[in-house]
């Protein structure tokens, strides 16, 4: 089952995927753009994989001060830098290089302590599609991530859907793709993953308790390039579903 949290007539609502857009609890369809998109569910914990396909990687190589070779990259986010489906990311003005990140999104669904690989699987609830963007002109080091970059107010965008992990087969053979401006800008597959998902909910819980709610966001492959204030973001997984975003100014923030 696809679900999603929208906002309609002055309430947040738990809804369902409907062919004609969206079906709130009480029965009500409505079309896509009539509600606003919240994050498809209570957002706790989210832990952002830097560096986890082989060709971004490389992609990077040049100006990288870590390598595959190394432990996961992982670093936290607060659920304040989190916004839905069709929502506004900010660019300030006097950055030069702002880009996309599109992500599988893995929601744990039950608290995960010292979890081994094979069993970590039934940690999973489901999965979204993730567009983490980051603004390399503020990185401490290039690619070790610092607070400003990647824990932005609008810097996350998640959604549209949460879908049951029992109806993904193998989330680890899903196409993902970005396009900015509906152009395809960036495309890749989740089996080039360097660490996969039973690794990371393994190693993650070896020191941290997941908990429900909380989102391994597990990387992004090549293709990233800077987008400005005025593009349509689309980051697309198949299966799992197709998020859309807008980049905007600092006036729309009052900034």
């Amino acid at each position: 089952m696809k679900r999603a949290r929208v906002a309609y007539g002055g309430a947040i609502h738990d809804a369902t995927h409907h062919l004609a857009g969206v079906q709130l609890a009480d029965g009500r369809v409505l079309p896509e753009d009539a509600v606003v998109w919240l994050p498809p569910f209570e957002v706790g914990t989210v832990i952002a994989l830097g560096l986890n396909y082989a060709d971004h990687v490389k992609e990077l190589a040049k100006e990288l001060t870590v390598s595959a070779k190394d432990e996961p990259l992982a670093f936290l986010k607060s659920p304040g830098a989190v916004i839905g489906h069709r929502g506004q990311t900010r660019r300030p003005a006097d950055v030069k290089f702002m880009h996309y990140e599109c992500e599988l999104a893995v929601v744990i669904g039950r608290s995960a302590k010292n979890v081994k690989a094979e069993d970590a699987m039934q940690f999973v609830a489901g999965y979204s599609v993730a567009n983490d963007y980051a603004i390399r002109d503020y990185l401490e080091n290039y690619y070790r991530p610092n607070l400003r970059v990647k824990n932005r107010d609008t810097c996350t965008v998640l959604g549209p859907w949460l879908v049951d992990a029992s109806d993904v087969p193998n989330a680890h053979d899903l196409a993902l793709r970005t396009l900015v401006n509906g152009v395809v800008t960036q495309q890749g597959n989740t089996r080039d993953m360097i660490s996969d998902i039973q690794t990371l909910i393994a190693y993650l819980s070896s020191f941290m308790t997941l908990g429900a709610g909380d989102v391994i966001l597990t990387g992004t492959p090549d293709g990233v390039v800077n987008v400005n204030v005025g593009d349509e973001v689309v980051t697309e997984i198949d299966g799992i579903g197709r998020l859309s975003n807008t980049i905007v100014g600092d006036a729309e923030f009052g900034r």
